[in-house]
């Protein structure tokens, strides 16, 4: 390493957000970045480990080490040329990913981790401000076609690395803007859409074609695809939401998480405001929220509910609260169970866990949520009982997590076998469906989880594809 006793000179220190006052009045990013002299001082506490377990808590098994150590000497074109050797899109990870290599780092077992995260956000920022990242045109054209359906990080990732390959590559989206849930799912404050569309133009350049609006079973059929293309990647997500199912949950005013996410994205596109909510449209000023649900999507609720002007947010977990630190000594290098407090929760939010949904009060609309609380013993939830409640409530999001991929249209065409979890039936070798002319990654194959799998998996599955249209494949796994 650069610099063998950085860790023991240096205390981590990470990227700090701006004021909470003011980052609330909008939905631009707010992270402040470190200064390059402090970045560097960071790189430099990476240990020459001998075993750098960040690799494979990484799933794209980025070469942290290696280019913590070209941060350090200030070689930041080469860093970033090693960054892209193992992930399309830093920027996308370095702004949404929870970071396992910071997990798995070895330095976290005595000390806390290298900020590994903040250091691949800066080497991919500094190399768009500096123009290193350019297309990468394929040289030769192979003559083989290929049809990726769903342009999330996965799809976006298997395309580029098609397209790179020499395929003609058409890429679908149902929806009219491209990106997937980071589009229309991930707040504008955790990553603001440039970045999808900088990467978009990117990859236009190196040959891939976009078809926004075309949903794949309903605008065109499987069939269709299967006559015109050579081969066909599935990667459109998991997207059926898990329901809350108690009385009164059909009341208006009960709403799923994406829905208002969604709605707040495309407001922020400038797009004329979406008709989904049973009352018009969805919208957490001046009322009274809950949110049900204590992950990562709870907590972009609560973040966009108080940019709304919401009187009160009060987020709600079925599970017992975390520990404030996990054993280390017994998780670490796998990701540990403690107390995640976001930059939304920091802004304002009433927080509960060990709470049971009963019913949703209300006559023509929400007005409360009834509750229990709950003991968990050996695995199994108890009530408690006499601890029933109500929570004053004008407007519940949903954000329990996803239950798999949508069937109709495009699956119940396709007609590929599904796992005993709902999701596309295919393994992480060849990721190719019960059918011989389709393949699936993502979330559709393996369920809802975060965008560094999506990355790993379209990655994978671009080499898969590659291997079988042309017998041989120099794409990396």
């Amino acid at each position: 390493m650069g610099k063998e006793t950085g860790f023991l000179e240096l205390d981590r220190h990470d990227r700090t957000y701006r004021d909470a006052k003011e980052r609330l009045k909008h939905y631009k990013e707010f992270v402040i970045p470190l200064k390059e002299g402090e970045l560097r001082g960071q790189a430099s506490r990476c240990m020459n480990c001998g075993v750098p377990h960040c690799h494979t808590g990484c799933p794209v098994n980025n070469l942290i080490p290696d280019w913590n150590h070209l941060v350090y000497e200030a070689d930041w074109k080469n860093a970033l040329d090693m960054l892209h050797s193992t992930n399309n899109f830093p920027e996308f990870t370095g702004r949404i990913c929870p970071a396992p290599c910071e997990a798995a780092c070895t330095l976290n077992i005595i000390d806390q981790p290298v900020t590994i995260k903040s250091i691949e956000c800066q080497i991919i920022d500094k190399g768009w401000e500096n123009g290193w990242v350019t297309p990468q045109v394929s040289a030769e054209r192979t003559g083989k076609s290929v049809a990726v359906v769903g342009s999330g990080p996965a799809g976006m990732a298997c395309a580029q690395q098609l397209a790179r390959a020499g395929h003609t590559v058409v890429l679908f989206e149902k929806n009219d803007r491209v990106g997937g849930l980071m589009r229309y799912g991930v707040p504008d404050f955790k990553m603001e859409k440039r970045h999808i569309d900088r990467r978009m133009k990117q990859m236009e350049a190196e040959g891939v074609e976009f078809r926004p609006s075309t949903e794949i079973g309903v605008t065109i059929s499987i069939a269709s695809l299967k006559e015109n293309f050579d081969a066909i990647v599935l990667s459109g997500g998991a997207e059926e939401a898990r329901k809350l199912e108690i009385p009164g949950a059909e009341l208006p005013g009960v709403e799923l998480a994406m829905d208002f996410l969604r709605q707040q994205n495309k407001r922020n596109a400038g797009d004329e405001e979406m008709r989904a909510a049973p009352d018009g449209t969805i919208s957490a000023r001046g009322k009274n929220v809950i949110v049900i649900g204590g992950g990562d999507t709870g907590s972009d609720c609560v973040g966009t509910s108080n940019r709304q002007g919401a009187r009160s947010v009060t987020q709600i977990e079925i599970m017992p609260k975390p520990p404030a630190m996990e054993d280390k000594a017994m998780s670490w290098p796998l990701w540990p169970l403690r107390l995640r407090t976001s930059s939304s929760h920091e802004e304002g939010v009433e927080r509960d866990w060990a709470i049971l949904t009963k019913q949703v009060v209300g006559d023509n609309s929400v007005q409360g949520l009834q509750c229990v609380r709950v003991e968990w013993n050996g695995g199994k939830m108890e009530e408690v009982e006499g601890s029933e409640f109500t929570l004053e409530a004008d407007l519940i999001l949903l954000a329990m997590g996803f239950v798999g991929p949508r069937k109709p249209g495009m699956l119940d065409q396709s007609g590929v076998e599904l796992d005993p979890r709902g999701n596309v039936q295919a393994d992480m070798v060849n990721y190719l469906t019960s059918d011989e002319k389709i393949w699936s990654c993502g979330d559709m194959r393996r369920g809802q989880s975060l965008a560094v799998w999506a990355i790993r998996e379209g990655r994978q599955c671009a080499r898969a594809v590659d291997e079988a249209l042309m017998g041989v494949s120099e794409l990396p796994r």
